[in-house]
C-alpha cells in the first residue's frame, strides 16, 4: 500500500469517527458510510478512475 493510500485511508478513518462522534452516522452504517467517504476522498486526491470517466460529445 503506498504512503498516499494509506493517507487516504486515515483521512477516510479519521471523518467518519467524526460522522459517528457528530451523530451523523450510526454504528450500523459505518460499512456504506465508509466506502462513500473513501471514494470521495480517493477521488479529490487522485482524481477520477479512468474507466469513470464518461465519454464526451457521444453521438448517437
Amino acid at each position: 500500500m503506498s504512503s498516499i493510500d494509506e493517507q487516504i485511508l486515515r483521512a477516510t478513518k479519521e471523518i467518519v469517527v467524526k460522522f459517528i462522534e457528530a451523530g451523523r452516522v450510526s454504528p450500523t452504517g459505518f460499512n456504506e458510510t465508509f466506502k462513500n467517504v473513501y471514494k470521495t476522498v480517493q477521488v479529490a486526491v487522485k482524481g477520477p478512475a479512468p474507466d469513470a470517466q464518461a465519454p464526451e460529445n457521444e453521438e448517437q
